[in-house]
Protein backbone atom coordinates (compact mmCIF):
# COMPACT_ATOMS: atom_id res chain seq x y z
CA UNK A 1 0.00 0.00 0.00
CA UNK A 2 1.16 3.35 -1.24
CA UNK A 3 0.12 5.39 2.33
CA UNK A 4 3.36 6.95 2.95
CA UNK A 5 5.34 9.32 0.73
CA UNK A 6 8.24 7.01 0.69
CA UNK A 7 6.33 4.01 -0.18
CA UNK A 8 4.88 6.15 -2.71
CA UNK A 9 8.49 7.59 -4.14
CA UNK A 10 9.43 3.80 -4.54
CA UNK A 11 6.73 2.49 -6.32
CA UNK A 12 6.29 5.50 -8.64
CA UNK A 13 10.66 4.96 -9.47
CA UNK A 14 9.28 0.76 -9.88
CA UNK A 15 6.20 1.19 -11.72
CA UNK A 16 7.22 4.23 -14.53
CA UNK A 17 10.74 3.59 -14.14
CA UNK A 18 12.09 4.99 -17.47
CA UNK A 19 9.15 7.54 -17.99
CA UNK A 20 10.28 11.05 -17.13
CA UNK A 21 9.77 12.08 -13.93
CA UNK A 22 11.56 15.57 -14.00
CA UNK A 23 12.65 18.18 -16.77
CA UNK A 24 14.94 21.19 -15.97
CA UNK A 25 16.55 23.08 -18.80
CA UNK A 26 18.63 20.34 -20.20
CA UNK A 27 18.49 17.95 -17.16
CA UNK A 28 15.81 15.17 -17.48
CA UNK A 29 15.75 12.29 -15.30
CA UNK A 30 13.42 9.25 -15.21
CA UNK A 31 11.25 7.91 -12.18
CA UNK A 32 13.72 5.17 -11.68
CA UNK A 33 16.81 8.22 -11.46
CA UNK A 34 14.39 10.23 -9.39
CA UNK A 35 14.14 7.38 -7.11
CA UNK A 36 17.93 6.78 -7.19
CA UNK A 37 18.49 10.85 -6.15
CA UNK A 38 15.77 10.33 -3.59
CA UNK A 39 17.21 7.81 -1.56
CA UNK A 40 20.98 9.39 -2.25
CA UNK A 41 19.15 12.37 -0.35
CA UNK A 42 17.51 10.29 2.46
CA UNK A 43 21.34 9.08 2.89
CA UNK A 44 22.21 12.42 3.77
CA UNK A 45 19.99 13.42 5.71
CA UNK A 46 20.62 10.58 7.83
CA UNK A 47 24.42 10.91 7.62
CA UNK A 48 23.86 14.11 8.99
CA UNK A 49 21.73 12.79 12.53
CA UNK A 50 18.22 13.44 11.45
CA UNK A 51 16.20 11.39 13.58
CA UNK A 52 12.29 10.69 12.65
CA UNK A 53 9.86 13.37 13.11
CA UNK A 54 12.61 16.12 12.91
CA UNK A 55 11.21 19.49 11.35
CA UNK A 56 13.41 19.82 7.93
CA UNK A 57 12.91 23.18 6.35
CA UNK A 58 13.14 23.77 2.90
CA UNK A 59 13.46 27.82 1.58
CA UNK A 60 14.40 27.63 -2.15
CA UNK A 61 11.86 28.04 -5.28
CA UNK A 62 10.52 25.12 -7.84
CA UNK A 63 13.40 23.37 -9.53
CA UNK A 64 14.69 19.84 -9.28
CA UNK A 65 17.27 20.12 -6.04
CA UNK A 66 13.75 21.01 -4.22
CA UNK A 67 11.97 18.07 -5.37
CA UNK A 68 15.02 15.50 -3.99
CA UNK A 69 15.87 17.61 -1.23
CA UNK A 70 12.22 17.29 -0.23
CA UNK A 71 11.86 13.92 -0.71
CA UNK A 72 14.84 12.94 0.69
CA UNK A 73 13.50 14.31 4.07
CA UNK A 74 10.44 12.73 4.53
CA UNK A 75 11.93 9.39 3.29
CA UNK A 76 14.63 9.64 6.13
CA UNK A 77 11.32 10.48 8.00
CA UNK A 78 11.90 14.18 8.67
CA UNK A 79 8.58 16.41 8.59
CA UNK A 80 8.76 18.75 5.96
CA UNK A 81 8.43 22.13 6.76
CA UNK A 82 8.38 24.32 3.21
CA UNK A 83 8.86 28.06 3.33
CA UNK A 84 7.52 31.09 1.52
CA UNK A 85 10.02 31.82 -0.90
CA UNK A 86 8.88 35.59 -0.95
CA UNK A 87 9.63 35.72 2.80
CA UNK A 88 12.54 38.02 4.27
CA UNK A 89 14.87 36.43 6.69
CA UNK A 90 12.82 37.34 9.86
CA UNK A 91 9.68 35.84 8.37
CA UNK A 92 11.92 32.84 7.56
CA UNK A 93 13.07 32.75 10.89
CA UNK A 94 9.94 32.66 12.66
CA UNK A 95 9.09 29.50 11.05
CA UNK A 96 12.58 27.83 11.58
CA UNK A 97 12.24 28.94 15.16
CA UNK A 98 8.70 28.19 15.84
CA UNK A 99 8.91 24.58 14.23
CA UNK A 100 12.48 23.75 15.96
CA UNK A 101 13.61 22.73 12.51
CA UNK A 102 17.08 20.80 12.97
CA UNK A 103 17.61 21.69 9.03
CA UNK A 104 17.59 23.79 6.14
CA UNK A 105 17.63 23.40 2.46
CA UNK A 106 17.91 27.05 1.24
CA UNK A 107 18.58 28.27 -1.90
CA UNK A 108 21.30 30.52 -2.66
CA UNK A 109 20.44 33.78 -4.74
CA UNK A 110 16.72 34.19 -5.81
CA UNK A 111 15.40 36.96 -7.76
CA UNK A 112 18.40 38.95 -6.82
CA UNK A 113 18.28 38.30 -3.32
CA UNK A 114 20.61 35.65 -0.94
CA UNK A 115 18.75 34.04 1.38
CA UNK A 116 21.56 33.29 3.21
CA UNK A 117 22.41 36.72 3.93
CA UNK A 118 18.99 37.33 4.44
CA UNK A 119 19.05 34.79 7.27
CA UNK A 120 22.27 35.80 8.77
CA UNK A 121 20.65 39.37 9.41
CA UNK A 122 17.86 37.60 11.08
CA UNK A 123 19.41 35.02 13.32
CA UNK A 124 23.17 35.20 13.25
CA UNK A 125 23.16 36.22 16.78
CA UNK A 126 21.68 34.22 19.72
CA UNK A 127 22.82 32.17 22.37
CA UNK A 128 23.25 28.79 19.68
CA UNK A 129 26.20 27.88 18.40
CA UNK A 130 24.99 26.41 15.04
CA UNK A 131 25.29 28.10 11.62
CA UNK A 132 23.16 30.52 12.94
CA UNK A 133 23.26 31.23 16.64
CA UNK A 134 19.61 32.99 16.86
CA UNK A 135 18.14 29.43 15.70
CA UNK A 136 20.11 26.75 18.37
CA UNK A 137 17.73 23.99 17.51
CA UNK A 138 19.46 24.57 13.90
CA UNK A 139 22.01 22.57 12.96
CA UNK A 140 22.66 22.28 9.44
CA UNK A 141 22.05 24.70 7.35
CA UNK A 142 22.46 22.76 3.18
CA UNK A 143 22.52 25.78 -0.10
CA UNK A 144 21.16 23.93 -2.79
CA UNK A 145 24.45 25.58 -4.62
CA UNK A 146 27.72 24.56 -5.82
CA UNK A 147 29.53 26.37 -3.01
CA UNK A 148 28.17 27.89 -0.03
CA UNK A 149 29.78 30.41 2.99
CA UNK A 150 31.47 28.96 5.69
CA UNK A 151 29.66 27.27 8.19
CA UNK A 152 26.94 26.22 5.55
CA UNK A 153 27.32 23.23 3.19
CA UNK A 154 26.89 22.82 -0.48
CA UNK A 155 24.54 20.38 -1.49
CA UNK A 156 27.13 17.88 -3.48
CA UNK A 157 29.09 17.82 -0.22
CA UNK A 158 25.93 17.13 1.52
CA UNK A 159 25.44 14.46 -0.55
CA UNK A 160 28.65 12.87 -0.21
CA UNK A 161 28.59 12.54 3.03
CA UNK A 162 25.57 10.43 2.79
CA UNK A 163 27.44 7.81 0.51
CA UNK A 164 28.45 5.91 3.81
CA UNK A 165 24.97 5.23 4.29
CA UNK A 166 23.69 2.59 2.68
CA UNK A 167 20.59 1.92 0.42
CA UNK A 168 19.32 -1.07 3.27
CA UNK A 169 20.06 1.44 6.09
CA UNK A 170 17.85 3.86 3.73
CA UNK A 171 14.56 1.52 3.30
CA UNK A 172 14.87 0.48 6.90
CA UNK A 173 14.53 3.98 7.88
CA UNK A 174 11.36 4.78 5.52
CA UNK A 175 9.88 1.75 6.32
CA UNK A 176 9.49 2.84 9.78
CA UNK A 177 7.26 6.10 8.37
CA UNK A 178 3.32 5.34 9.17
CA UNK A 179 0.90 6.36 7.54
CA UNK A 180 -0.68 8.27 10.15
CA UNK A 181 2.76 10.31 10.78
CA UNK A 182 2.55 13.43 10.46
CA UNK A 183 4.47 14.16 6.78
CA UNK A 184 4.18 18.58 6.58
CA UNK A 185 4.03 21.43 8.28
CA UNK A 186 2.75 24.40 6.23
CA UNK A 187 2.23 27.60 7.64
CA UNK A 188 -0.74 29.22 7.16
CA UNK A 189 -2.01 32.76 8.97
CA UNK A 190 -5.27 33.31 10.84
CA UNK A 191 -7.24 36.58 11.63
CA UNK A 192 -4.67 36.89 15.00
CA UNK A 193 -1.87 37.48 12.30
CA UNK A 194 -0.19 34.90 14.23
CA UNK A 195 1.39 32.21 11.82
CA UNK A 196 0.22 28.63 12.61
CA UNK A 197 1.51 25.37 11.72
CA UNK A 198 -1.21 22.98 9.67
CA UNK A 199 0.13 19.45 10.75
CA UNK A 200 -0.71 16.88 7.41
CA UNK A 201 -0.34 12.96 8.13
CA UNK A 202 1.26 10.69 5.07
CA UNK A 203 -1.94 9.13 4.88
CA UNK A 204 -3.63 12.70 4.35
CA UNK A 205 -1.54 13.52 1.68
CA UNK A 206 -1.00 10.71 -0.41
CA UNK A 207 -5.02 9.85 -0.07
CA UNK A 208 -6.03 13.61 -1.19
CA UNK A 209 -4.04 13.50 -4.07
CA UNK A 210 -4.83 10.33 -5.37
CA UNK A 211 -8.25 11.45 -5.52
CA UNK A 212 -7.37 14.54 -7.01
CA UNK A 213 -5.62 12.67 -9.91
CA UNK A 214 -8.55 10.65 -10.48
CA UNK A 215 -11.14 13.60 -10.49
CA UNK A 216 -9.05 15.59 -12.99
CA UNK A 217 -8.10 13.22 -15.31
CA UNK A 218 -4.26 13.11 -14.54
CA UNK A 219 -2.85 10.09 -16.00
CA UNK A 220 0.44 8.71 -17.51
CA UNK A 221 2.03 10.28 -20.29
CA UNK A 222 0.68 13.90 -19.01
CA UNK A 223 3.14 16.69 -19.35
CA UNK A 224 2.86 19.27 -15.79
CA UNK A 225 4.27 22.38 -15.76
CA UNK A 226 4.29 23.35 -12.26
CA UNK A 227 4.25 27.16 -11.81
CA UNK A 228 2.07 26.94 -8.50
CA UNK A 229 5.10 27.34 -5.73
CA UNK A 230 6.23 24.16 -4.26
CA UNK A 231 6.08 25.67 -0.64
CA UNK A 232 2.40 25.98 -1.05
CA UNK A 233 0.32 22.58 -1.21
CA UNK A 234 -1.28 23.48 -4.62
CA UNK A 235 2.55 23.44 -6.06
CA UNK A 236 3.75 20.38 -3.80
CA UNK A 237 0.86 18.06 -3.11
CA UNK A 238 -1.36 18.90 -6.64
CA UNK A 239 1.94 19.52 -8.27
CA UNK A 240 4.85 16.82 -7.02
CA UNK A 241 2.68 14.34 -5.13
CA UNK A 242 0.21 14.23 -8.01
CA UNK A 243 2.88 13.34 -10.75
CA UNK A 244 4.20 10.63 -8.54
CA UNK A 245 0.66 8.96 -8.20
CA UNK A 246 0.52 8.50 -11.84
CA UNK A 247 3.63 9.06 -13.50
CA UNK A 248 3.58 12.20 -14.72
CA UNK A 249 5.80 14.38 -16.07
CA UNK A 250 7.22 17.26 -13.76
CA UNK A 251 7.98 20.43 -15.31
CA UNK A 252 9.30 22.93 -12.62
CA UNK A 253 9.30 26.48 -13.15
CA UNK A 254 10.47 28.24 -10.82
CA UNK A 255 8.84 32.13 -11.04
CA UNK A 256 5.82 32.87 -13.31
CA UNK A 257 6.70 34.99 -15.86
CA UNK A 258 4.28 34.77 -19.58
CA UNK A 259 6.90 34.02 -22.42
CA UNK A 260 8.63 31.50 -20.10
CA UNK A 261 5.44 29.88 -19.84
CA UNK A 262 4.55 30.29 -23.26
CA UNK A 263 7.97 28.69 -24.65
CA UNK A 264 7.77 26.29 -21.76
CA UNK A 265 4.29 24.86 -22.77
CA UNK A 266 5.26 24.72 -26.49
CA UNK A 267 8.88 22.99 -26.33
CA UNK A 268 7.81 20.71 -23.51
CA UNK A 269 4.25 19.58 -25.28
CA UNK A 270 2.86 20.29 -21.73
CA UNK A 271 -0.57 19.04 -21.48
CA UNK A 272 -1.25 20.23 -18.09
CA UNK A 273 -1.30 23.59 -16.49
CA UNK A 274 -2.98 24.33 -12.88
CA UNK A 275 -2.67 27.99 -11.41
CA UNK A 276 -4.41 31.33 -10.92
CA UNK A 277 -7.03 32.45 -13.17
CA UNK A 278 -4.41 35.93 -13.78
CA UNK A 279 -2.31 33.02 -15.05
CA UNK A 280 -4.91 32.39 -18.41
CA UNK A 281 -5.71 35.73 -18.73
CA UNK A 282 -1.85 36.54 -19.27
CA UNK A 283 -1.09 33.64 -21.56
CA UNK A 284 -4.64 34.58 -23.60
CA UNK A 285 -3.88 38.54 -23.69
CA UNK A 286 0.08 37.86 -24.67
CA UNK A 287 0.77 39.69 -28.00
CA UNK A 288 2.91 36.51 -29.00
CA UNK A 289 0.92 33.86 -28.24
CA UNK A 290 -0.08 32.96 -31.58
CA UNK A 291 3.42 32.01 -32.25
CA UNK A 292 3.84 29.30 -29.83
CA UNK A 293 2.16 25.79 -30.33
CA UNK A 294 -0.12 25.65 -26.96
CA UNK A 295 -2.35 22.75 -28.95
CA UNK A 296 -0.94 19.89 -26.04
CA UNK A 297 -2.50 21.34 -23.82
CA UNK A 298 -5.66 19.70 -22.19
CA UNK A 299 -6.24 19.97 -18.62
CA UNK A 300 -6.36 23.21 -16.58
CA UNK A 301 -7.27 23.38 -12.54
CA UNK A 302 -7.67 26.74 -11.16
CA UNK A 303 -8.71 28.23 -7.68
CA UNK A 304 -11.05 29.24 -5.71
CA UNK A 305 -11.17 32.85 -6.96
CA UNK A 306 -13.73 34.38 -9.08
CA UNK A 307 -13.38 32.97 -12.56
CA UNK A 308 -15.54 34.91 -15.29
CA UNK A 309 -17.86 32.75 -17.29
CA UNK A 310 -15.59 34.44 -20.33
CA UNK A 311 -12.32 32.63 -19.24
CA UNK A 312 -13.37 29.35 -18.83
CA UNK A 313 -15.61 29.95 -22.77
CA UNK A 314 -11.76 31.80 -24.14
CA UNK A 315 -9.69 28.69 -23.08
CA UNK A 316 -11.82 25.95 -24.10
CA UNK A 317 -12.78 27.55 -27.80
CA UNK A 318 -9.18 29.65 -28.36
CA UNK A 319 -7.09 27.20 -27.03
CA UNK A 320 -8.83 23.79 -27.55
CA UNK A 321 -8.52 23.06 -23.55
CA UNK A 322 -10.84 19.70 -23.39
CA UNK A 323 -11.08 19.85 -19.28
CA UNK A 324 -11.63 23.52 -17.18
CA UNK A 325 -11.89 22.80 -13.86
CA UNK A 326 -12.41 24.91 -10.33
CA UNK A 327 -11.71 23.92 -6.86
CA UNK A 328 -11.53 25.27 -3.04
CA UNK A 329 -9.35 23.65 -0.73
CA UNK A 330 -7.47 24.97 2.55
CA UNK A 331 -4.13 23.74 3.64
CA UNK A 332 -6.15 22.81 7.20
CA UNK A 333 -8.03 20.38 4.72
CA UNK A 334 -5.02 19.18 3.08
CA UNK A 335 -5.58 21.51 0.24
CA UNK A 336 -8.53 20.22 -1.43
CA UNK A 337 -12.32 20.33 -0.24
CA UNK A 338 -14.42 20.80 -3.56
CA UNK A 339 -13.35 20.02 -7.32
CA UNK A 340 -15.83 20.55 -10.52
CA UNK A 341 -15.97 17.35 -12.47
CA UNK A 342 -15.10 16.66 -16.16
CA UNK A 343 -17.99 17.33 -18.22
CA UNK A 344 -19.66 20.20 -15.64
CA UNK A 345 -20.79 22.70 -18.00
CA UNK A 346 -19.21 25.76 -18.33
CA UNK A 347 -21.04 28.39 -16.14
CA UNK A 348 -21.10 25.72 -13.22
CA UNK A 349 -16.90 25.46 -13.61
CA UNK A 350 -16.82 29.81 -13.69
CA UNK A 351 -19.79 30.31 -10.93
CA UNK A 352 -18.57 27.62 -8.43
CA UNK A 353 -15.90 25.64 -6.69
CA UNK A 354 -17.66 21.89 -7.59
CA UNK A 355 -18.79 19.78 -5.46
CA UNK A 356 -17.16 17.62 -2.10
CA UNK A 357 -14.43 14.96 -2.78
CA UNK A 358 -15.27 11.67 -1.81
CA UNK A 359 -15.17 10.89 1.41
CA UNK A 360 -15.79 14.41 2.79
CA UNK A 361 -18.69 16.42 4.14
CA UNK A 362 -19.32 19.80 3.32
CA UNK A 363 -21.94 22.43 5.03
CA UNK A 364 -23.05 25.50 5.03
CA UNK A 365 -24.15 27.05 8.83
CA UNK A 366 -25.81 29.71 10.59
CA UNK A 367 -24.09 32.21 13.43
CA UNK A 368 -26.08 29.18 15.58
CA UNK A 369 -23.81 26.23 13.63
CA UNK A 370 -27.16 25.05 12.43
CA UNK A 371 -27.10 23.75 8.66
CA UNK A 372 -28.69 26.64 6.07
CA UNK A 373 -30.71 25.37 3.68
CA UNK A 374 -29.46 25.58 -0.12
CA UNK A 375 -29.03 29.02 -1.44
CA UNK A 376 -28.46 30.70 1.75
CA UNK A 377 -24.97 32.15 2.77
CA UNK A 378 -23.34 31.05 5.46
CA UNK A 379 -19.79 29.93 6.98
CA UNK A 380 -18.22 26.54 4.80
CA UNK A 381 -18.04 23.71 7.56
CA UNK A 382 -15.80 20.77 6.43
CA UNK A 383 -15.32 17.03 7.59
CA UNK A 384 -13.16 14.43 6.40
CA UNK A 385 -10.28 12.16 6.48
CA UNK A 386 -8.04 14.90 5.56
CA UNK A 387 -9.13 17.41 8.05
CA UNK A 388 -5.92 18.42 9.83
CA UNK A 389 -5.05 16.82 13.33
CA UNK A 390 -4.32 20.31 14.34
CA UNK A 391 -2.12 23.20 14.23
CA UNK A 392 1.39 22.94 15.40
CA UNK A 393 1.54 22.77 19.39
CA UNK A 394 -0.93 25.20 19.56
CA UNK A 395 -4.05 23.75 21.37
CA UNK A 396 -6.44 26.67 21.90
CA UNK A 397 -5.87 27.62 17.98
CA UNK A 398 -6.97 24.08 17.26
CA UNK A 399 -10.01 24.14 19.18
CA UNK A 400 -11.06 26.80 17.37
CA UNK A 401 -10.86 26.17 14.23
CA UNK A 402 -12.30 22.70 14.89
CA UNK A 403 -15.47 21.69 16.59
CA UNK A 404 -15.44 18.44 19.24
CA UNK A 405 -16.92 16.32 16.40
CA UNK A 406 -14.61 16.61 13.77
CA UNK A 407 -15.59 19.81 11.84
CA UNK A 408 -13.16 22.31 10.53
CA UNK A 409 -14.61 26.13 10.50
CA UNK A 410 -12.87 27.27 7.47
CA UNK A 411 -13.87 30.86 8.00
CA UNK A 412 -14.80 31.27 4.41
CA UNK A 413 -18.52 32.84 3.49
CA UNK A 414 -20.64 30.06 1.04
CA UNK A 415 -23.42 29.18 -0.51
CA UNK A 416 -24.58 25.81 -1.94
CA UNK A 417 -26.45 25.11 -4.69
CA UNK A 418 -29.66 22.08 -4.64
CA UNK A 419 -26.87 19.94 -6.39
CA UNK A 420 -23.78 20.57 -4.02
CA UNK A 421 -21.78 22.72 -5.72
CA UNK A 422 -20.34 25.33 -3.82
CA UNK A 423 -19.77 28.96 -4.27
CA UNK A 424 -17.65 31.06 -2.35
CA UNK A 425 -18.69 34.29 -1.95
CA UNK A 426 -16.79 35.95 1.32
CA UNK A 427 -14.25 35.66 3.90
CA UNK A 428 -15.17 35.89 7.14
CA UNK A 429 -11.40 36.02 7.43
CA UNK A 430 -10.28 39.46 6.49
CA UNK A 431 -7.60 37.30 3.90
CA UNK A 432 -7.76 38.88 0.74
CA UNK A 433 -5.45 36.95 -2.39
CA UNK A 434 -2.91 38.90 -4.53
CA UNK A 435 -1.82 37.27 -7.32
CA UNK A 436 -2.66 33.81 -6.10
CA UNK A 437 -0.87 34.60 -2.45
CA UNK A 438 -3.20 34.55 0.45
CA UNK A 439 -2.51 37.87 2.30
CA UNK A 440 -3.75 37.99 6.21
CA UNK A 441 -4.03 41.63 6.96
CA UNK A 442 -3.49 41.16 10.98
CA UNK A 443 0.07 39.72 10.13
CA UNK A 444 0.97 42.72 7.89
CA UNK A 445 -0.35 45.20 10.22
CA UNK A 446 1.96 43.32 13.35
CA UNK A 447 5.04 43.78 10.80
CA UNK A 448 3.91 47.30 9.90
CA UNK A 449 3.53 48.10 13.40
CA UNK A 450 7.22 48.07 14.42
CA UNK A 451 7.88 50.86 12.62
CA UNK A 452 8.92 53.90 14.71
CA UNK A 453 6.98 56.23 13.20
CA UNK A 454 3.28 54.37 13.56
CA UNK A 455 1.03 54.58 16.28
CA UNK A 456 -1.83 52.69 14.76
CA UNK A 457 -2.23 50.52 11.54
CA UNK A 458 -5.23 48.80 9.91
CA UNK A 459 -4.98 46.95 6.24
CA UNK A 460 -7.82 45.89 4.24
CA UNK A 461 -7.29 44.32 0.80
CA UNK A 462 -8.95 46.55 -2.41
CA UNK A 463 -9.63 45.60 -5.96
CA UNK A 464 -6.75 45.69 -8.16
CA UNK A 465 -7.31 45.02 -12.20
CA UNK A 466 -3.82 43.07 -12.58
CA UNK A 467 -3.61 41.02 -9.02
CA UNK A 468 -7.20 41.05 -8.36
CA UNK A 469 -6.49 42.27 -5.19
CA UNK A 470 -4.07 44.38 -2.72
CA UNK A 471 -3.47 45.77 0.44
CA UNK A 472 -4.27 49.49 1.54
CA UNK A 473 -3.03 50.13 4.68
CA UNK A 474 -5.02 53.03 6.94
CA UNK A 475 -2.27 54.24 9.47
CA UNK A 476 -2.02 56.74 12.12
CA UNK A 477 1.47 58.34 12.54
CA UNK A 478 3.15 59.23 16.08
CA UNK A 479 3.00 62.46 17.01
CA UNK A 480 5.58 64.79 15.43
CA UNK A 481 6.11 62.13 12.52
CA UNK A 482 6.37 63.24 8.74
CA UNK A 483 6.72 59.83 7.33
CA UNK A 484 5.30 59.79 3.92
CA UNK A 485 2.94 57.08 2.01
CA UNK A 486 5.69 56.31 -0.15
CA UNK A 487 8.29 56.33 2.80
CA UNK A 488 6.07 53.17 4.29
CA UNK A 489 5.65 51.08 1.29
CA UNK A 490 9.87 51.68 0.68
CA UNK A 491 9.85 50.62 4.08
CA UNK A 492 7.36 47.96 4.10
CA UNK A 493 8.99 46.36 0.68
CA UNK A 494 12.23 45.59 2.82
CA UNK A 495 10.44 44.49 5.97
CA UNK A 496 7.85 41.70 4.23
CA UNK A 497 6.88 39.87 1.85
CA UNK A 498 6.13 41.39 -1.52
CA UNK A 499 2.45 40.18 -1.73
CA UNK A 500 2.03 41.51 1.53
CA UNK A 501 3.28 44.70 1.02
CA UNK A 502 0.42 47.40 0.78
CA UNK A 503 -0.22 49.45 -2.14
CA UNK A 504 -1.90 52.35 -0.92
CA UNK A 505 -1.37 53.97 2.27
CA UNK A 506 -3.76 56.21 3.71
CA UNK A 507 -3.07 58.42 7.03
CA UNK A 508 -5.76 59.01 9.81
CA UNK A 509 -5.81 61.01 12.67
CA UNK A 510 -7.30 58.08 14.64
CA UNK A 511 -8.95 54.53 13.51
CA UNK A 512 -12.64 53.73 13.39
CA UNK A 513 -12.66 51.73 16.32
CA UNK A 514 -16.32 50.33 18.03
CA UNK A 515 -17.26 50.31 22.20
CA UNK A 516 -14.63 47.49 22.41
CA UNK A 517 -11.84 49.13 20.62
CA UNK A 518 -12.25 46.46 17.69
CA UNK A 519 -11.05 48.34 14.33
CA UNK A 520 -14.38 48.48 12.13
CA UNK A 521 -13.07 47.90 8.93
CA UNK A 522 -16.29 47.82 7.24
CA UNK A 523 -16.24 51.71 7.65
CA UNK A 524 -12.60 51.60 6.14
CA UNK A 525 -14.18 49.39 2.99
CA UNK A 526 -16.35 51.95 2.63
CA UNK A 527 -13.77 55.03 2.13
CA UNK A 528 -12.86 52.97 -1.13
CA UNK A 529 -9.68 52.04 -2.39
CA UNK A 530 -8.73 56.31 -3.08
CA UNK A 531 -5.55 58.46 -1.83
CA UNK A 532 -5.63 61.15 -0.31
Amino acid sequence: MRETIPALVRAAAERYGDTEAVVEGRTRISYAELGERVERAAAACLASGVETGDRIAIWAPNTLDWVVAALGAVTAGGVLVPVNTRFKGAEAAYVLRRTRATHLFVTGTFLGTSYVASLRRAAGEGPGRGPLPGLPYLREVVVLADDAPADFHAWKDFLAAGERVSSEAVRARAATVRPGDPSDITFTSGTTGNPKGVVITHAQTVRVYTTWSEVTGLTEGDRYLIVNPFFHTFGYKAGIIACLTRGATMVPQPVFNVETALANIAAERITVLPGPPTLYQSLLDHPARATHDLSTLRLVITGAAVVPLELVERLRSELRVATVLTAYGLSEASGTVTMCRRGDPPEIVSATSGRAIPHTEVTVVGADGTELPPGQPGEVWVRGYHITRGYFEDPVATARAITPDGWLRTGDVGVMDPDGNLRITDRIKDMFVVGGFNAYPAEIEQLIARHPDISDIAVIGIPDPRLGEVGKAYAVRRAGATLTADDLIAWSRREMANYKVPRQVEFLTELPRNASGKVLKTHLRSRGPRLD
